[in-house]
C-alpha cells in the first residue's frame, strides 16, 4: 500500500511538472517573456503608434509613429521623475549629441495637472519658468501619469523633410520650483541618455558616454541650460539606425515544440 502511493505521489509531481514545463515552453509564453517593456506598456485611451523602444538608461520608453509622407512624428515618451515632484524630458537634437541644441519636451505637474513646455536648449544656464519656442513646429502636446508612476509626453513635431534619423535625448528631474525645472543629477545614467532614433521604426541605438564639454557644466551648475528662440531649424544631423525591435520575434515556434517532445519523452519513461 505504501509502495503504491509513494509510486501515485510520483506520477502527480511528475504531471505538475509537465504542466508547469509546457506552460513556460509554449510559444506564446516565450513570446511575453522577450517583450520589452514598452510593449506592454498601457498609454491613455486612444493613443498608439506604429514602434516602440525601451530606452537604455533611466527607466525610460518610447513610442512613435513617423509618418514620411507628411514629415511628421507622433510619439509618447514615458519615464518616472528623479523624485516626487520632478520632471522628464525629452527632445531631438539636429546640431549634435548630447544635450546642448536639444528642441525638448519636459514635462511637470502644475497643481493637479500636467503641464508640458518646449525649450531649445542653446547653453548651460537655468531653464526658467517659461517655455521657449523650439525648430520644429509642435502640436497636440499633453502629458499624464500611468499607475507605475511614470509621466507621459504625447506630442507631434513638423520635422523638415528627407530625414531617416535624428539623435535624442531624454532626461528626468527631481525638482520644480515655481514652474522652473531645477537641474537634474549628472550620474552615469543621466550622462548617458542618449541615443539615435531611426524614424522608419527601428530602435534607439545608445551613443557611447559622453566626452567632457569644453566650457560645460561644473559640479555646482550641471543640468542648468539656456533657452533661446530660434529663427529656422537646424540642418538634420545623421544617425545610426539599429535593427528593428521585431526582427527578435522571429523564430519562437521550433524550440518550443523540441522541448515538449522532450518533456512528453520523459514523463512517458517515469510513468
Amino acid at each position: 500500500m505504501a509502495s503504491e502511493m509513494r509510486q501515485q505521489q510520483h506520477r502527480s509531481r511528475a504531471i505538475l511538472q509537465l504542466a508547469a514545463l509546457l506552460l513556460l515552453t509554449s510559444p506564446a509564453a516565450m513570446l511575453v517573456a522577450s517583450a520589452g517593456a514598452c510593449e506592454s506598456e498601457m498609454l491613455a485611451a486612444g493613443m498608439s503608434y506604429a514602434a516602440c523602444d525601451d530606452l537604455p538608461t533611466l527607466g525610460a520608453t518610447l513610442h512613435w509613429t513617423y509618418d514620411a509622407a507628411a514629415s511628421s512624428l507622433s510619439l509618447a515618451f514615458a519615464a518616472r521623475p528623479a523624485a516626487t515632484g520632478g520632471w522628464v524630458a525629452w527632445g531631438i537634437n539636429p546640431a549634435g549629441e548630447g544635450m546642448k541644441g536639444a528642441q525638448t519636451l519636459l514635462a511637470f505637474k502644475s497643481g493637479s495637472t500636467y503641464v508640458v513646455n518646449t525649450y531649445n536648449l542653446t547653453g548651460y544656464a537655468k531653464l526658467g519658468a517659461a517655455a521657449t519656442p523650439i525648430a520644429f513646429q509642435a502640436t497636440e502636446l499633453a502629458a499624464d501619469e500611468s499607475d507605475d508612476g511614470k509621466v507621459r509626453i504625447y506630442g507631434k513635431l513638423q520635422l523638415p523633410r528627407g530625414m531617416e534619423s535624428v539623435n535624442h535625448i531624454w532626461q528626468v528631474g527631481s525638482v520644480v520650483s515655481s514652474g522652473e525645472p531645477m537641474k537634474h543629477a549628472f550620474g552615469q545614467e543621466n550622462l548617458e541618455a542618449k541615443g539615435t532614433l531611426a524614424l522608419a521604426g527601428a530602435a534607439s541605438a545608445p551613443e557611447s558616454a559622453p566626452a567632457p564639454v569644453a566650457g560645460g557644466p561644473t559640479a555646482g551648475d550641471a543640468g542648468e541650460v539656456e533657452t533661446q528662440t530660434t529663427s529656422s531649424s537646424p540642418a538634420p544631423s545623421g544617425g545610426k539606425p539599429s535593427p528593428s525591435p521585431s526582427s527578435a520575434d522571429t523564430g519562437y515556434a521550433s524550440a518550443p515544440v523540441l522541448v515538449v517532445v522532450l518533456a512528453l519523452v520523459g514523463f512517458l519513461s517515469i510513468v
